[in-house]
């Protein structure tokens, strides 16, 4: 079983992303496997999405107060996968707050 697995994880908070990334290379790294090669965690650019809302609903139009909202993302590849790293990533819990998105 030689396939490629990539993990996409996102989060609006950095150390969440990072943290559930450490466990996954910890993970594989445990599997005893000389033949998996773990690609990452690659940094993909932050997606930065920006409000700009009145202060007041009446008067003072120019008075304006901005929001941003920052999505962090990480990619990992792991090539060779075998049936005990795929076991060995399903019972991995993350924390609640990171999007894990998984193609095989």
């Amino acid at each position: 079983m030689a396939h490629r697995i990539r993990i996409k994880l996102k989060s609006f908070d950095h150390t969440l992303v990072d943290k559930s990334a450490e466990k996954i290379v910890k993970t594989v790294n445990s599997v005893k496997d000389d033949k998996v090669v773990l690609v990452g965690p690659i940094p993909l650019p932050t997606h930065k999405k920006i409000f700009t809302v009145n202060r007041s609903t009446f008067v003072n139009k120019k008075s304006r107060e901005q929001f941003q909202l920052s999505t962090y993302k990480r990619i990992l590849d792991i090539y060779g996968t075998t049936t005990q790293t795929i076991d060995a990533l399903m019972k991995l819990e993350l924390p609640s707050g990171v999007d894990v998105e998984i193609k095989v």
